[in-house]
Formats: structure tokens, C-alpha cells, sequence
């Protein structure tokens, strides 16, 4: 089965083939199927992406001007943003676990490459910067839906400092004549997520399943999260690019959330490998439930999140089957 992209918005910037813009982290799980989108939509895709957690091979038969760099150059990133119009900032060093191993590095790539972003952006009169926040950004939750204007008190250094990105972000939009839009990621999921330690729970079990391991359950299983695929996630960017009026924040997801038993059931059904779930002590740094609200982006830029999990899932461990990853 082949899911396609499963929206067609009209309106907006109408024929964009003149308009360049950039995407860090281009060659990574969502930069590069929100590059795919872009291409499909007649944008003209520069890429910059150090390669540390994104793959080349994600962009074969796509045609955009590939930088291999780090948003930490500030000198690289000014001059790759001379002559674009836009930037989709996604290049992150990213993972609550990962930050608490990891905090001097993620702060760097998060707070300090995102400024370096930001400036050359100003240097340069981009007039639009998407930003890919997370929903990381919230901590513990006081209500089971979460809107935009929920309390912000992160519980890793990774939730810090993707608010302190959102935070610079927002400063620059006000202080310059620059639109920009933040958009807060939840649990994300999809084609070309390759497994990775510190990564999200899907891959990481269908890892463990083509391995023929138990799936580990942090916890008792009951907390929740909102999962949103991968390619409504392109979207999100394209509508803030081509229809945002000014800027602002938003939530991305589906509106709705599983629990991680669920999710077990979920995956072994949609993989067809049926193996044991084991139970282990809850993590720090790990919210219990987690559910958008995503009536504002709905309201404001006619986002739609259109991939049932469960079909999502398929067309995932198809993929990741065949990829061998």
C-alpha cells in the first residue's frame, strides 16, 4: 500500500517556481519528506544538513542544491541564505533522554544555531522563517488537551531549549520585518525514521520486532501519546509557508492520542511479528499524557491531519522492512 500525500490545498502563493528556499536538516527524517513536498509544489529547495543524523540517500531523485554543513557555521549559513525567500528550520539535535546525556551539545545546536539561523535570516531579508518546535516544550500537563497557550515548564534540557528557540524566533519576528511561524511537533512518525537509541518509541519497536525482541514498556503502559504522521507534518510547513497572514504558534498533531499498550498492539498488527512486551521503571524527563490541540491551526491555515495511525503504520514497516534499517 502507498499512501500519498493526502491533501491538495489551493489558494496561497499560487505558482512558487521563482521562490528558493532553504531547509536545515534537509536530508533527516522530516526535513525530507517536507523537502519531497516542497519539490511537488514547484518550490526551488536548497538544503543544508551536516549529516550526523540525516542520510544523503533520503534526497536520491529529488532535485535540490544539497550543502553538506552545520547551522553552528554562522559564516556557512549567512551565505546559503543570500538568495532565499524562506527558511524551514529544522536542523535540531533532538530527544529528551539524548539532552540529558548530551546538554552542552544540545543547547548549541538548538539555541546558538537557531540564532545563527535567525541572523542571517535578518542579514539577508528572508521574509519568512518556519521554526520546528516540540511539543517537549510543555513538561507535565495540567489539562488532557494541550493548547497552545498551555503552561510551558519543560522537564529536559531539550524541552529548554526548543522553548528558547520559539522564544528567539518570535523575538525576531517582532523586532524585523520577517513573518515567522513556529510549529510544535508532536510524536512524529513515519517514512524514513530509522531507528536510533535515543529516538521515538515506533521506530525503536519496529527495531526490536524485526529483531525478534520483546518491546520494552517504560512505565505501565497507560501513558499517552499524540501521534502524528510524517507527511501531515509537510504539510503543517507548506500551509505556514503559503497561507500563514502572521506570525504565530501552532500545534501539530492529530487532536488525538493512544496509549503506549496500544501502541504495542498497534505495531505487532501492522507488522505482522507478534513478540512479548516487558515492562521496565518509568524514565525521567517523560511526560504521562500528551494530546494537541489543534483547533488554531485548523482555524487559521486550514490544516487537516489526514493518516489514521494504524494505515500509517503499515506503509512505515513496509518501508522499513525493505530499507533493512
Amino acid at each position: 500500500m502507498r499512501l500519498l500525500f493526502p491533501i491538495t490545498y489551493k489558494g496561497g502563493l499560487g505558482n512558487v517556481k521563482s521562490m528558493k528556499v532553504l531547509v536545515t536538516g534537509g536530508a533527516g527524517f522530516i526535513g525530507s519528506n517536507l523537502v519531497k513536498l516542497l519539490l511537488q509544489k514547484n518550490f526551488e529547495v536548497k538544503v543544508l544538513d551536516n549529516l550526523s543524523t540525516g542520510y544523503k540517500n533520503n534526497l536520491e531523485r529529488l532535485d535540490v542544491e544539497f550543502i553538506q554543513g552545520d547551522v553552528r557555521d554562522i559564516e556557512l549559513v549567512e551565505n546559503i541564505t543570500k538568495d532565499v525567500k524562506a527558511i524551514f528550520h529544522l536542523a535540531a539535535s533532538v530527544g529528551n533522554v539524548k539532552s540529558l546525556n548530551n546538554p552542552h551539545e544540545d543547547s548549541e545546536i538548538n539555541i546558538i544555531g537557531t540564532i545563527n539561523v535567525l541572523e542571517a535570516a535578518r542579514k539577508n531579508n528572508v521574509e519568512r522563517l518556519i521554526y520546528s518546535s516540540s511539543a517537549a516544550i510543555f513538561g507535565e500537563l495540567i489539562s488532557m488537551s494541550i493548547a497552545e497557550d498551555h503552561p510551558q515548564n519543560p522537564d529536559s534540557p531539550y524541552g529548554v531549549s526548543k522553548l528558547a528557540g520559539e522564544k528567539q524566533v518570535l523575538c525576531y519576528g517582532k523586532l524585523y520585518d520577517m513573518t515567522v511561524i513556529c510549529l510544535r511537533y508532536f510524536n512524529v512518525y513515519g517514512l524514513n525514521q530509522r531507528y536510533d537509541a535515543y529516538g521515538n518509541v515506533i521506530p525503536i519497536f519496529a527495531h526490536r520486532l524485526l529483531n525478534n525482541q520483546p518491546l520494552i514498556v517504560y512505565g505501565d503502559g497507560e501513558q499517552t501519546r499524540d501521534f502524528v504522521n510524517v507527511k501531515d507534518v509537510a504539510i503543517a510547513n507548506y500551509l505556514a509557508v503559503t497561507k500563514a497572514c502572521r506570525s504565530g504558534v501552532y500545534n501539530v498533531g492529530t487532536g488525538m492520542n493512544i496509549s503506549i499498550n496500544q501502541l504495542t498492539r498497534y505495531v505487532q498488527e501492522a507488522s505482522g511479528i507478534f513478540t512479548a512486551t516487558e515492562y521496565a521503571s518509568p524514565r525521567k524527563g517523560e511526560v504521562l499524557h500528551c494530546r494537541a490541540d489543534i483547533s488554531r491551526i485548523k482555524d487559521d491555515l486550514g490544516f487537516k491531519p489526514d493518516i489514521n495511525i494504524q494505515l500509517g503504520l503499515k506503509e512505515y514497516f513496509n518501508w522499513f522492512f525493505n530499507q533493512n534499517v
